[in-house]
């Protein structure tokens, strides 16, 4: 089948190559084109692990091209609209310019049968609002809401391998039409027994930012937990393993620390909560306030901890923050706990290096007034305190007696509880997780 992919971000950049990799003709297309000459030389333009390789494989087959021309969609039966959704600028409701944009320029190069698949994150009622342009030019043409749940490190997998499919229709023949169409565009992981749902666009588009609410909410739960803990002298990781042990309830997501960042749960929190205000429901998601101040105030609080762990004061201290990334596998900084912690640190008097292994580069557009070093030997070099903020495997495993050699005082803030108190604590290090004792 010959597809298109409008818009080479991140979710579609991932999207094109795996949808060549399940044996489709595919053509990505994208304005940047700087992006559009990076991927069509098999560079990914951002760090996905396995997407560089799955590039080359996808390109070397043929069946992968890339384009800054929307003409190049002509002539595919299936198109999948990819553009972000970003947090409007001064608002919490989503800027919704690139996908009612990507629409509109697809809309001509449209004919007959065609299918349109929206896979953006947008809020309830996009669908049916796009799905009625679509109409006026191309009768016949028929879209689905289709929303991606890609974990970031992660995403490769995910959109080879899902754990669910969503197809959000219209009702009666057009409905039937797209869903096998779309059945026959996903054949292999629904051969490999992926579940798959249809429904209503509304639906469908809550169905993704409801999943990411849900997320989130879970991931403050667990933080105002930490609080608690603080205050009350208990361990907020042997809480949160013993609550994790009820069905109901697991254990992923409840991991303490400086909280959630990134592109996609913040913003679609917010966005959430704009268009419930829209609809009239603003009271139902009044709770995510919460949970969304929860998740703000635990940068605070890991500023705080750090000038407690130095004495009292961060003037003249040597701080290294570990992580740039909001999470790790990823050099994305959007809404990065960690950037935002290293600018109040500096902000308060400390002289702050950051150092990450992926994303530098990135974190030096958005924070330029920060110092980066690439290499964690000579970060933590004479540093007064250390404070992991992105859980990276190296700095995980790091040997406390090693880089005890290296820093001027050994001092450690655990800012994702994921280090050994007693094993840095037996060598030497004062410790500090977020709601340990």
């Amino acid at each position: 089948m010959r597809i298109s992919v409008i818009g080479c971000g991140y979710l579609g950049a991932v999207h094109a190559a795996a949808m060549a990799k399940l044996g489709h003709d595919v053509v990505g297309i994208d304005v940047d084109e700087r992006k559009i000459n990076d991927l069509q030389a098999g560079r990914a333009p951002f760090f996905e692990p396995g997407l560089p390789e799955l590039l080359t494989e996808a390109q070397d087959t043929g069946r992968l091209t890339f384009s800054t021309s929307m003409a190049d969609a002509s002539g595919a039966a299936v198109h999948f609209v990819c553009v972000g959704t970003p947090q409007r600028k001064g608002e919490y409701a989503a800027d919704l310019s690139y996908v009612e944009s990507a629409f509109r320029e697809l809309t001509p190069y449209l004919s007959g049968e065609d299918i349109v698949v929206g896979k953006s994150t947008v809020p309830v009622g996009t669908a049916e609002r796009m799905a009625a342009c679509i109409a006026q030019a191309q009768p016949n043409t028929v879209l689905v809401w289709n929303p991606e749940f890609l974990r970031e490190g992660h995403a490769v997998k995910d959109t080879l391998a899902p754990d669910r499919f969503v197809y959000g229709v219209p009702t009666g023949e057009a409905g039937r039409r797209a869903t096998k169409v779309l059945d026959e565009v996903y054949a292999a992981p629904l051969a490999n027994s992926t579940p798959r749902l249809t429904m209503d666009y509304a639906t469908a588009e809550l169905v993704k930012a409801s999943a990411n609410s849900f997320l989130a909410t879970k991931i403050s739960f667990i933080n105002a937990m930490a609080e608690v803990c603080d205050a009350a002298g208990a361990d907020v990781t042997a809480l949160a393993d013993a609550i994790g042990m009820d069905d109901r309830i697991g254990r992923k997501f409840l991991n303490a620390g400086v909280g959630f960042g990134g592109g996609c749960l913040p913003k679609d929190i917010r966005a959430f909560m704009a268009r419930a205000g829209e609809l009239g429901a603003d009271q139902a998601l009044s709770f995510l306030r919460e949970v969304d101040a929860i998740n703000m105030r635990r940068r605070s609080r890991v500023v705080e901890l750090t000038r407690e762990l130095v004495g009292g004061s961060l003037i003249g201290k040597r701080i290294t923050v570990l992580g740039a990334a909001f999470k790790p596998e990823s050099d994305d900084v959007r809404d990065s706990p960690s950037l935002s912690v290293a600018a109040q640190l500096e902000l308060q008097g400390a002289t702050v290096t950051v150092t990450d292994p992926e994303a530098l580069s990135n974190s030096k557009d958005r924070f330029p007034e920060l110092s980066y070093e690439p290499d964690m030997a000579s970060a933590v070099s004479k540093a007064d305190a250390l404070v992991l903020l992105t859980e990276w495997k190296e700095y995980r495993n790091m040997d406390p007696k090693v880089v005890g050699k290296l820093v001027s005082s050994k001092k450690i803030l655990d800012g994702r509880n994921v280090l050994s108190p007693k094993t840095w604590r037996d060598a030497g290090w004062a410790y500090k997780g977020m709601g340990r004792p």
